[in-house]
């Protein structure tokens, strides 16, 4: 969903797909306000937002302001433990817009606001990452070199658990107590694993792989060239 605002203001109706189209309000403008730089503009943004999406229940989990054509494109990035529904961004989009309305973060320069949910390629960076995706694939950078691969088991505040196959070779580097950067998860039913601990000063950077069938559903025949498709995870090469 998307606020546009010529000059600082968010006014108007609303138009189609939830934008709110921009008017002037038919009123006295207020003094032109130096348009403020990128990084100034994102920490005030924060700053600003962060309170109130708080409030609502969920994470501010990105704010980036980059240009647009003639207008800046604000966007919003907003997370909590049970997602975030369509009516939950149009109640957070309204207001974020009338903070902004009410501030003069983005100067005099048209911009537009959107406010979205992270995608499946969001980095898993902080814990609360981790613990929102118990049950997924993951791929995640080790800090002594090499990488793991694995099912996250479980996350709390201080370290994950993530159920990795325990194969004795395979490309990638060997995880620390027998674990082994390999696939997990999506690998045929019986595929043994070890679950490793590991705290998050371990690991990079997660991300979360996609996989074309959820664990534990039931695979084509053997025979079947979908059914081979079906059971490798997009990390393994070919």
């Amino acid at each position: 969903m998307s606020v546009e605002s010529p000059g600082g203001r968010a006014q108007g109706g609303r138009g189609r797909n939830g934008r709110r189209e921009a008017g002037d309000g038919g009123g006295a403008r207020r003094p032109a306000s130096p348009r403020p730089g990128r990084d100034a503009a994102v920490a005030e943004l924060t700053r600003l937002l962060t309170p109130a999406v708080e409030r609502a229940g969920f994470d501010l989990e990105e704010v980036d302001v980059r240009p647009a054509g003639r207008r800046r494109l604000v966007r919003v990035v907003v997370d909590g433990d049970d997602g975030v529904g369509l009516d939950d961004i149009a109640r957070l989009s309204e207001t974020a817009s009338g903070l902004l309305d009410e501030s003069d973060v983005m100067g005099a320069s048209p911009y537009v606001l959107e406010v979205t949910s992270p995608g499946v390629d969001r980095p898993l960076t902080e814990p609360r990452h981790w613990r929102r995706n118990v049950g997924r694939l993951v791929v995640a950078p080790l800090a002594d070199g090499g990488q793991i691969e694995g099912r996250i088991a479980a996350a709390d505040d201080e370290s994950v658990e993530i159920d990795v196959v325990a194969k004795g070779r395979g490309k990638g580097a060997r995880a620390k107590g027998g674990g082994s950067a390999g696939t997990a998860g999506s690998k045929a039913a019986g595929t043994p694993t070890v679950r490793r601990r590991f705290g998050y000063g371990e690991l990079g950077r997660g991300r979360v792989q996609v996989e074309f069938k959820p664990p534990g559903a039931p695979s084509p025949g053997n025979d079947s060239p979908a059914g081979a498709e079906g059971t490798r995870s997009p990390a393994e090469p070919d």
